[in-house]
């Protein structure tokens, strides 16, 4: 989701830390209060998501408002939204089936591979239906809409419509990830979106640098390598981070720096190399 906006779109959008939380809570509700299927919850948090992100476009495109300040005004509105759903700051989902609990019930012997192999499907599923949707018609006006505005406009393309269609696509998949994570963690809290830019950030951002190609099907494979690497990054800096003073608590310090660290490495790196061709 944070790869759409972000790099395909140039679109700095942090309804992403709202939308992230109404996927959570849209799936919750509907598990706890409603008893609807575990898997069927995931479809609804994605819609959900998409007009989280619809709302944002339309702040943006039809009444002028600034994208970075659209996406703040309805992350703020989506506070107040998840809390509506939830009708308290947390649910638990210790006493309702799970997707995730009835995957590994049904695949006992694996056990928590067998919730693994279940997530790193839907991942690649999506990941196989995003590069399609890249390569298509619409996929390359919405490429050519974050490369070049002007020159897609001239076109006849509507940028309006096409920053619409990726802001509500980008924001489904973060409610449906937003829903996976609920249904794994076992509860959905108000404030578990909080830092989920940052962490998106810091995939597509270290996955960019390592895996440096325009084409689409190794650009989303990158997002996906980053993740891994970030995560493992945060995993060595709790464990072995004590030796420079860093604390369980200091877990959105250590992303924060992790993602500057990203953003700095490619930036030096070219710095040196042009004082190399200089000499």
């Amino acid at each position: 989701g944070v790869f759409l906006t972000y790099r395909i779109l140039d679109f700095p959008d942090l309804t992403v830390d709202g939308s992230f939380v109404t996927g959570a809570a849209i799936a919750s509700i509907l598990l706890v209060r409603y008893g609807v299927d575990p898997f069927s919850v995931l479809f609804f948090a994605f819609i959900a998501g998409m007009i989280a992100g619809i709302i944002t476009g339309i702040l943006n495109t039809r009444l002028g408002i600034k994208d970075l300040l659209a996406g703040v005004l309805t992350m703020i509105m989506l506070y107040s939204i998840n809390l509506r759903i939830m009708g308290r700051p947390n649910l638990s989902l210790l006493r309702v089936q799970t997707a995730t609990r009835l995957i590994a019930v049904a695949w006992s012997p694996l056990g928590r591979l067998a919730v693994l192999a279940f997530i790193a499907l839907i991942t690649f599923t999506v990941k196989i239906v995003l590069d399609w949707f890249l390569r298509t018609e619409i996929g390359f006006a919405l490429r050519a809409t974050g490369q070049s505005e002007g020159m897609i406009t001239a076109h006849g393309v509507n940028t309006a419509t096409m920053k619409l269609a990726g802001l509500s696509l980008a924001n489904g998949l973060v409610a449906l990830s937003g829903a996976l994570v609920a249904q794994y963690s076992g509860f959905a809290d108000v404030g578990m979106g909080i830092g989920t830019i940052v962490t998106g950030l810091a995939a597509v951002i270290i996955g960019g640098s390592l895996i440096r190609s325009r084409r689409v099907g190794w650009m989303t494979a990158s997002v996906l390598f980053g993740s891994i690497v970030y995560r493992l990054a945060v995993v060595l800096a709790l464990r072995y981070g004590y030796v420079v003073g860093f604390q369980a608590s200091d877990l959105k310090l250590i992303t924060s720096l992790i993602v500057i660290l990203a953003l700095v490495a490619p930036y030096l790196r070219d710095r040196k190399r042009r004082r190399v061709q200089a000499c």
